[in-house]
């Protein structure tokens, strides 16, 4: 285990925003696992598992937060092959542009439609990430978990995926995903290759791929009321505010313009939401993970 005293969340978040919490842990080997919870307990502090930090606001000053970075990045690996089904495991530190490489290389469908999202395979699946009529979850066959320093395999059937979402009931949320096994289909490289070109470029052409953001800042009230939509038509589309704005290209999209602050984009977090109840009656739900929660 590497531990660094005060790491800065600006540094380890895609929205480039927040303060310093007390400690950084990255496991890197078994044996991590077991001396985790001494050590956490002699930090203090609420532990915050992160992986890429693709989908987190850190907030500003001193944070009372240990940041728990598990780099277990084994795979992918095909692990067994039934009919015209392959099973791919693969840690959950792993990129998940990784895991698509090795997909397109292969020939092995069925997550095109996450290409282009950032982060690790574990962040996927903590948030349930997807795009394009994809989803993580539906792809999972099992995940690898520890919790109470104990390491369980979960199936999917045990598990519980929501719209960006993923719980396991029964179990604490600070457990600590190691790993997952994706049930995948054999198909043409080519056909495959020609679907993660078109989705990237598609995506690319209507949201800021390359700016700082922590992707969709609110979650859609449902499939037929997208909360660019609504963001858009409350008049929020390009605002900015203390070095932070929503994207001109995709008002779901808060970025940090290079100046932003965690304070800043928490105003407008709140300012949007305010507005959009107002004139919609409908009240949004960060996508966003804000830490430390606020109360």
């Amino acid at each position: 285990m590497r531990e660094i005293p005060e790491p800065a969340l600006s540094e380890r978040t895609t929205l480039r925003l927040g303060g310093c919490a007390i400690a950084e842990l990255i496991l890197e080997t078994p044996h991590d696992l077991d001396i985790l919870p001494e050590r956490l307990r002699c930090l203090g502090g609420s532990p915050l598992i992160m992986g890429a930090g693709s989908n987190i606001l850190a907030q500003d000053g001193q944070l009372p937060l240990v940041l728990v970075r598990p780099r277990y990045t084994q795979g992918p690996e095909m692990t067994a092959e039934k009919n015209d089904k392959v099973f791919v495991r693969v840690g959950a530190g792993t990129p998940l542009a990784r895991l698509l490489r090795f997909c397109l290389k292969n020939g092995f469908s069925g997550l095109e439609g996450l290409v282009g999202i950032p982060g690790s395979v574990g962040g996927c699946i903590a948030m349930n990430a997807g795009s394009y009529g994809t989803e993580t979850a539906t792809y999972i066959h099992h995940i690898q978990i520890i919790s109470d320093n104990h390491i369980k395999t979960v199936s999917v059937a045990d598990a519980r995926f929501g719209y960006r979402s993923f719980s396991i009931p029964g179990e604490k949320n600070n457990f600590i995903i190691l790993e997952a096994t994706f049930v995948l289909t054999k198909s043409e490289r080519n056909v495959i290759g020609k679907r993660m070109f078109h989705n990237f470029f598609e995506k690319k052409s209507k949201q800021p791929l390359s700016a700082w953001s922590a992707g969709c800042i609110f979650k859609n009230p449902d499939p037929q009321t997208p909360a660019g939509r609504l963001l858009e038509e409350a008049g929020f589309k390009g605002r900015s505010r203390g070095g932070m704005s929503f994207s001109p290209v995709h008002a779901n999209f808060l970025i940090n313009e290079g100046s932003g602050s965690a304070s800043a984009a928490l105003d407008m977090i709140d300012e949007a939401r305010t507005a959009v109840l107002r004139r919609f009656g409908i009240e949004l739900t960060p996508e966003v993970r804000i830490v430390p929660c606020r109360s």
